[in-house]
């Protein structure tokens, strides 16, 4: 068995021979002339701070080594001199090299490196049994997680507090709140943008958090995590579209030399198997700390000095209290329409309650921001049709004020949604459509420097392309880009621009391919090339499917390739789905969903959107449909 590149000592590089020796003859007198125990003991982990046992030169006489096969896995196993596993090296895929490297504690698996796409390179990482269940993946293989795949909320706050410590904004990046993950957990928009607006500068802010703390250094050490139990935000209650599981003010102490320091975590919330922050931590420095409440959790108002409430002024208490007392009665969606909208009515009723007792315009504008969003979720679910009353008087008593953008787009959200609920017919919705873009004209028109304006000129976009217009939908396409480059939208809208006048232009995409290893536009240059952006849950992708195959099965040997472009959030049903279908072009995926890098480099907006390139490179059509294509191939082909 080969050790390949993921073998890091020299001393393993001098019998590469030996171990390919003992894997093809995995019987005991090959086994005796395979690697040496000093040999294995000498490779280490590919992450840091991993405790796993290590034998004492004295105990090397007592401890072996034995070949394992199961199957086409094989491999050797390091026992200690109790009998104990040690370590074990493993190849799954039975090609005679090494791609797991197991380390034990007493025992019990603790660590694995592997090497999943099997190009000799560690690209994932994982803490087993009692050392957690983070899950690592280190798509270049330079030894440092990129991204998740599983971690439990006291292992993000390690990783978040160890990136505090060193000062390592790329690790804290790791588990911070993305634009994906809150399009994943369909979070509404003013919070999402809460949340964006939070982790935008976490780089910057990192900086500002560590040199607040001078005691911490490297020497300083995550010692745990602590938290109340985690809260479920149902998905009824307006500010997602599932329910959301969130630690809410929670903390880690962390040990710097003979004391400790308190870092607050702050929310953290469940994507998938993995916890995201959706704030930088902070050191507590000081005897009076006030706890800053999350975004996705109604603010709470404490001190860290035993609960106390000392401070607030009693009336907003009993606003405070009534207001828990109110969420934690509130209907279900089997409730009955009048249970639901006199909840939402008497909610609104204490957030206005608070508005007036609040002391400063902070306060007073972060109650308003939760009874708008409040009342335009209520009117948009149904659940309080009268709120779009209390949103236009809201809009009307805050023209000047610094929210007037930010109720105004919620007013025309919830309106919009009332009148789509009151049309009767076809004209009755086109008249709808039509008011929806008059409104939203006059808002970006109104409004250009708000967030929300961006959002507004990228639905006008949207609909001018759908409908045809795309020199209109360009022209607001190039609003955006303009008016608001440090938006996620911004990059789509670019994205749109360059797709929308791709024709006759390079065509350049690169990006992770499904099987590992990066893939390129350019390798197939020569040949006639179809990219096409898809979806394992689109309806039309798996129409077009079998017409794809037949194309490429008669004009392949002709030098007609396909790239594939998956947009699914998560990678787990694009393999299963690909084998069914028994598709055998490459695929691109990067994780994010229409988000990926791959899908905003061309803003794309729907699947399936389909590139067809020349043998040159450039773009010569973009197909709207498979009968399209067919028609283009066959001339393209011979040129």
């Amino acid at each position: 068995m080969k050790a390949g590149n993921a073998f890091r000592t020299t001393t393993i590089h001098s019998f590469v021979g030996l171990l390919m020796l003992g894997m093809l003859f995995p019987t005991a007198t090959r086994a005796a002339q395979g690697p040496k125990l000093t040999d294995l003991l000498a490779y280490k982990p590919t992450q840091e701070g991993i405790e796993y046992q290590i034998p004492k030169p004295d105990e090397y006489a007592a401890c072996k080594v034995d070949v394992e096969k199961t199957g086409k896995a094989s491999g050797w196993v390091v026992l200690g001199p109790q009998g104990e596993v040690l370590r074990r090296f493993s190849d799954t895929n039975g090609d005679n090299i090494v791609d797991q490297w197991k380390y034990y504690q007493y025992g019990i698996e603790v660590y694995r490196d592997i090497d999943s796409n099997f190009d000799n390179k560690v690209d994932q990482c994982r803490w087993l049994n009692t050392a957690g269940s983070g899950w690592g993946i280190d798509e270049n293989a330079d030894k440092k997680i990129d991204s998740w795949k599983m971690l439990s909320a006291q292992e993000a706050s390690r990783v978040a507090v160890e990136a505090l410590i060193n000062n390592d904004p790329a690790t804290l990046l790791t588990v911070m709140m993305t634009s994906a993950d809150i399009k994943q957990l369909g979070i509404n928009n003013e919070l999402g943008r809460q949340i964006e607006e939070s982790v935008k500068n976490s780089a910057a802010e990192l900086q500002k958090a560590r040199s607040s703390a001078s005691q911490l250094n490297a020497r300083s050490k995550w010692m745990r995590f602590d938290a109340t139990t985690p809260g479920v935000i149902p998905a009824d209650s307006g500010k997602s579209d599932q329910d959301l599981m969130v630690y809410e003010n929670a903390m880690s102490i962390v040990e710097v030399g003979s004391d400790t320091l308190l870092v607050q975590i702050g929310e953290i919330v469940k994507v998938g198997d993995v916890w995201k922050l959706t704030a930088v931590p902070k050191p507590l420095i000081g005897n009076a700390i006030q706890l800053e409440g999350g975004i996705l959790m109604q603010p709470s108002i404490t001190t860290t000095g035993g609960g106390s409430m000392a401070g607030i002024p009693e009336e907003v208490q009993k606003l405070l209290d009534a207001l828990q007392k109110l969420d934690a009665n509130s209907p279900t969606p089997q409730d009955t329409p009048q249970a639901i909208a006199t909840y939402n009515a008497s909610r609104a009723d204490l957030l206005e309650k608070l508005v007036e007792a609040s002391n400063t315009p902070e306060e007073k504008s972060q109650w308003l921001q939760q009874m708008i969003d409040g009342l335009a979720a209520a009117v948009q679910t149904g659940g309080y049709p009268q709120g779009l009353e209390r949103l236009k008087k809201l809009e009307t008593s805050l023209k000047g004020h610094e929210l007037s953008p930010y109720v105004t787009y919620r007013r025309i959200l919830a309106e919009y949604s009332a009148r789509l609920k009151a049309a009767t017919g076809d004209e009755d919705r086109q008249q709808v459509q039509s008011w929806w873009l008059e409104e939203l004209e006059t808002f970006a028109t109104d409004h250009e420097k708000s967030v929300d304006a961006a959002e507004a000129m990228f639905q006008l976009a949207l609909a001018q392309e759908f409908s045809g217009e795309v020199r209109e939908s360009e022209k607001w396409y190039k609003k955006i880009a303009e008016t608001h480059p440090e938006l996620t939208v911004a990059k789509r809208a670019q994205g749109a621009l360059k797709r929308l006048n791709s024709q006759g232009q390079p065509f350049s995409l690169t990006g992770s391919g499904l099987g590992g290893g990066k893939i390129s536009s350019s390798q197939f240059k020569g040949k006639v090339l179809l990219v096409v952006y898809w979806a394992t849950w689109s309806n039309r992708c798996q129409e077009d499917l079998p017409l794809l195959k037949e194309l490429y099965e008669e004009y392949h040997s002709r030098g007609f390739e396909i790239l594939g472009v998956n947009i699914d959030q998560t990678p787990e049903n694009v393999r299963p789905f690909l084998q069914q279908q028994k598709i055998s072009w490459p695929q691109i995926y990067d994780p994010g969903g229409d988000e990926s890098p791959a899908a905003m480099e061309y803003g794309i907006i729907m699947v399936p959107t389909m590139f067809l390139v020349d043998k040159t490179g450039t773009v010569q059509s973009r197909p709207g449909n498979v009968e399209d294509l067919q028609k283009l191939l066959p001339e393209l082909l011979e040129k």
